[in-house]
């Protein structure tokens, strides 16, 4: 039954007038006025796959890069991405889902949208910058440059963290062996709570004396794991599988086993060294997570200290990001200074005319390879040793240019508040650099339009 003022609901819904409908609209249009980008995204999603005339139809190469954007905007998670594609008529409308789809899941949003290369990311953005170039938004006559560092998905990684973390995930996959491979027969225990037990003693020692033999027991039970892992993977090894999924199981536990026994086996002999014997392990030869083995140790100012990849920005006088650099390990800015300056020559074809960098990129071998190239002034935000008339035609364009250098911080944290970029919740180093360029191309799309959009009211 229904009230006597009750009406009936439209069939279709109205379109919703917000600013951000608006945003998402005038986004939609800049796509569609690049169909490159689409082609772009179509070759990765088709990549090594053959094309099927039947089967459901999947999604298009235009809702996977509209739903990267929604993703990057919003920081939803897959679920959340899912959910918010079916319930809302906004992001419907925008990722092209008609009313009567039923929608996709959140299975279907991870495999497309991970299909993404960073490589077809960056050539999006630099196409995004050509945009920008020809519609007058940005010249490229003036370049500023920092880094900051993008964390990687990890709790915080102590010792005894990771040998807990390698009992409990190799105990895990010997389970699965046991219950899913018919032919596996060799004992093991579960030694799980008691690596636990290890370390949250550890982790509540009062000193060094109490802390080391929780740590030795700690390091008795890896062992013991590890050479249970050790016999069942032989066996997995030597094992003949006729049923196809048993086969399928067998290859997959076989190629975990063997990755997370050899990162174990790393966290082992890096504890010993730390804690038995006291010495000092250097940053690029430990190992900060077992799940995130890619990640790096990048301490910054000789005072913070943070776990992830250090990312070099490239940014113009209107604000876009127009290049960046994913770098390994924990480079000093002097060493990406020139690599920096030829990259920005192969964005916009020739070098800017100003740049202005950080104190950590000053060297005197930087300044001269820099005017060597053709740039009339280059500024550090601190001269170390320096001198204005050196790096700048006047003090009056060195000032200028050190303002202009500070703008870049308000764009990181701009770009760290409102698309992610201050923690990378994708797994594995591939997925890290795509979510680190998927972010950069949203941030780039939203900035072209709101100036447009100014340019209009």
């Amino acid at each position: 039954m229904r009230k006597k003022n009750q009406k009936q609901m439209p069939l279709n819904p109205a379109n919703v007038s917000h600013p951000h409908a608006k945003l998402l609209e005038d986004i939609a249009r800049f796509l569609d006025d690049n169909p490159i980008i689409i082609d772009m995204v179509y070759q990765d999603l088709t990549k090594g796959r053959p094309l099927k005339r039947t089967g459901a139809e999947g999604m298009t190469a235009e809702q996977v890069l509209r739903a990267i954007v929604v993703q990057q905007i919003e920081g939803y998670s897959y679920e959340a991405l899912a959910f918010h594609l079916i319930d809302s008529v906004c992001y419907r409308n925008f990722c092209l889902i008609p009313y009567t789809h039923k929608g996709f899941k959140k299975s279907a949003l991870c495999k497309n949208i991970k299909s993404i290369s960073a490589e077809t990311l960056e050539a999006i953005n630099r196409i995004v910058i050509a945009n920008a170039v020809d519609r007058g938004i940005e010249k490229g006559r003036e370049s500023r440059i920092d880094c900051t560092v993008v964390a990687s998905n990890i709790h915080p990684p102590t010792d005894s963290w990771l040998l807990y973390d390698g009992v409990r995930v190799i105990t895990r996959l010997l389970h699965r062996a046991r219950e899913g491979l018919q032919g596996i027969r060799t004992p093991f225990t579960d030694h799980t709570r008691r690596a636990k037990r290890r370390m949250l003693g550890v982790a509540n020692a009062k000193n060094k004396k109490a802390r080391k033999p929780q740590y030795q027991d700690l390091l008795k039970v890896n062992k013991k794991t590890l050479s249970y892992a050790a016999n069942i993977l032989a066996e997995i090894k030597a094992g003949v599988f006729l049923d196809p999924q048993e086969a399928l199981l067998a290859l997959g536990l076989q190629q975990d086993l063997e990755g997370y026994i050899e990162l174990s086996r790393k966290v082992i002999d890096q504890t010993e060294r730390r804690v038995l014997r006291e010495e000092n392990v250097p940053a690029q030869e430990k190992v900060v997570s077992l799940f995130e083995p890619h990640t790096d140790i990048i301490v910054k100012d000789r005072r913070d200290t943070h776990y992830g990849h250090k990312v070099c920005l490239s940014s113009g006088h209107s604000g876009l990001i127009t290049d960046c650099v994913i770098t390994k390990g924990n480079p000093a800015d002097t060493d990406l200074t020139i690599d920096m300056l030829d990259r920005q020559e192969s964005v916009f074809n020739r070098y800017p005319l100003k740049v202005a960098l950080d104190g950590g990129f000053a060297s005197k071998d930087n300044l001269a390879a820099a005017k060597a190239k053709g740039i009339k002034d280059v500024c550090f935000a601190k001269k170390r040793g320096l001198k204005v008339e050196d790096m700048c035609r006047s003090e009056y364009v060195y000032a200028r240019l050190r303002r202009f250098r500070a703008g870049v911080e308000s764009g990181i944290s701009w770009l760290k508040r409102c698309f992610g970029f201050d923690k990378c919740t994708w797994k594995g180093l591939r997925s890290f650099k795509s979510y680190v360029w998927a972010s950069l191309v949203t941030a780039n799309l939203v900035t072209i339009v709101r100036q447009l959009q100014l340019r209009k009211a």
